[in-house]
């Protein structure tokens, strides 16, 4: 295996990352369509069925239906349970490897029949791992379905999923550096990039140019009102941490009713035709609810009920392991708790109404930001989805209180505890553990072997350094070379030992990150 990349080869890894986008654009536009016009059809359908019993009879079916066939596809493939983003973190680390077309084409249909419903469900999760089937696919066309080339691929096609359900291509190439690949190599990001931006260009076509979440707003909000942002990231970063507990907890909640894990759908399923039939406004992701919030006026009660409607409902629907993510739920319950605390601070006179807008586009960022603890993304997702830049200060500022308060509450990023959770198949270790990998490493600021030569470094012993790169200048490790912050080191490991030493390299460098 190649150590580095030369410039043909980066060139053609960019290429084949648009060729990514562009299938990736094509999917997942086709996938967030389909659900929202499901959605639309069964709103219409849970209002019929107020005044015809038959017609709740049949939904009921209908939903029992539906979950036999996400259960049986769950079944043939559990690898489409959830968000995705764990099963994509665990692919790209090394731990797992994925049929591609048995992803593909069974999180499409399955992810349709558990949103299309009107389940709390979202379509970013799903969208990330289609774009990564995706990219796995075109690895395996063009010969690229080994080690880091795959893993590029992979990554580049997360991206593009991400961009193309959100419109958001720089948050989808930041969300992929920052919370699934952990790396920020220059040739990861470069081919994201490419394949989020392409991904983007087919959703733009499809769905147009609105911003997906255009949240009216008439004023910035004065810097003589900043210390409200550090009260409700205090209340995020408390919800926040109280949301990672619950989401934790529920597929044990939910193995106490004794129904296999591939049919425990059919709760949530059976459960949103009455709640369709009371609130079929409220159902759904949420985005709609975000940019109509401050249109259902200042009534509290109204605002701490639906916030309870959308936190445990949203619990219920992914806890039941149904194909759908809780990136969207996330953002829409960030959004709530921002217009509660501005309809609360406005009742006590001391901030003015018309900011309830803005709070709700802060809360948004930082419900996320502390949830799944990539602040970076959070902040750039919601300024691509509500089309303005005027929010940065503010965003970064409550971004980085929530995050802090969940920290200090040892919470760990959402989706790499739940990656913790899953059954890792040790058939694919076993398999490639005849092949080397490349294995790339940043040494941050703060690093415990920052400053030291290479030959006092206690490597494990399975792995071998061949190659650091200063910025773009490539050096030939020798035993009196400085290992400095910012540098990043290539090393060789066993394919089937990616992992563990990945981890051995981690704990070793002991960085601040």
């Amino acid at each position: 295996m190649k150590v580095a990349f030369n410039d043909n080869e980066k060139l053609r890894l960019t290429l084949e990352g648009i060729l990514v986008g562009i299938i990736s654009g094509v999917v997942v536009s086709m996938f967030r369509w389909s659900i929202a016009h499901s959605l639309k059809l069964f709103q219409g359908l849970y209002i019929a069925a107020r005044t015809n019993l038959g017609l709740v009879i049949g939904l009921v079916f209908l939903m029992i239906a539906i979950a036999r066939v996400v259960g049986y596809l769950l079944k043939k493939e559990p690898n489409i349970s959830g968000s995705g983003i764990p099963q994509v973190e665990a692919q790209l680390g090394g731990e797992m490897q994925m049929k591609w077309w048995s992803i593909l084409w069974r999180k499409f249909i399955g992810g349709i029949l558990s949103i299309g419903p009107g389940l709390f469900l979202g379509r970013e999760g799903p969208s990330i791992q289609l774009g990564a089937a995706v990219g796995q696919g075109v690895g395996d066309l063009t010969h690229d379905n080994v080690g880091v080339n795959q893993r590029v691929l992979i990554a580049s096609g997360a991206a593009a999923g991400l961009s193309a359900a959100f419109s958001a291509p720089i948050a989808g190439a930041m969300f992929v550096l920052e919370e699934v690949y952990h790396n920020f190599s220059p040739l990861v990001w470069i081919t994201s990039l490419a394949s989020a931006v392409t991904a983007n260009v087919i959703a733009l076509y499809v769905f147009g140019l609105q911003p997906v979440l255009q949240v009216p707003y008439r004023f910035s909000l004065p810097i003589k009102y900043y210390w409200h942002l550090i009260v409700l990231g205090i209340i995020l970063g408390l919800m926040g941490r109280l949301y990672q507990v619950l989401t934790l907890s529920m597929p044990a909640i939910y193995n106490k009713t004794r129904l296999p894990r591939y049919l425990q759908g059919i709760v949530p399923l059976i459960l949103i035709v009455p709640l369709g039939m009371m609130v079929p406004q409220f159902i759904g992701g949420g985005n709609e609810i975000i940019v109509s919030l401050e249109k259902y006026g200042t009534s509290l009660t109204l605002m701490l009920g639906l916030l309870a409607l959308r936190f445990i409902f949203s619990m219920i629907s992914y806890g039941s392991g149904v194909p759908g993510g809780i990136f969207l739920p996330i953002l829409n319950l960030g959004a709530i708790i921002g217009a509660i605390y501005a309809i609360v601070m406005s009742q006590l006179g001391l901030l003015p109404i018309y900011f309830e807008s803005n709070l709700i586009i802060f809360a948004m960022a930082g419900y996320f930001a502390c949830i799944s603890k990539a602040p970076f993304t959070a902040i750039i997702l919601v300024t691509e989805m509500v089309g303005s830049l005027k929010h940065l200060m503010p965003l970064a500022v409550l971004s980085l209180v929530a995050y802090i308060v969940v920290d200090l509450l040892n919470g760990a990023p959402i989706y790499e505890a739940l990656k913790e959770r899953l059954n890792i198949n040790s058939d694919y270790l076993n398999r490639v553990s005849k092949l080397n990998d490349r294995l790339e490493v940043p040494i941050y600021e703060g690093s415990s072997i920052d400053g030291k030569y290479i030959r006092d470094i206690p490597f494990p012993k399975d792995i071998l350094v061949v190659a650091i790169y200063r910025g773009e200048r490539q050096l030939i490790p020798r035993g009196d070379t400085l290992v400095k912050a910012g540098d990043r080191l290539i090393c060789m490991v066993n394919a089937g030992q990616r992992a563990r030493v990945s981890q051995k390299l981690k704990d070793l460098i002991n960085g601040i990150n």
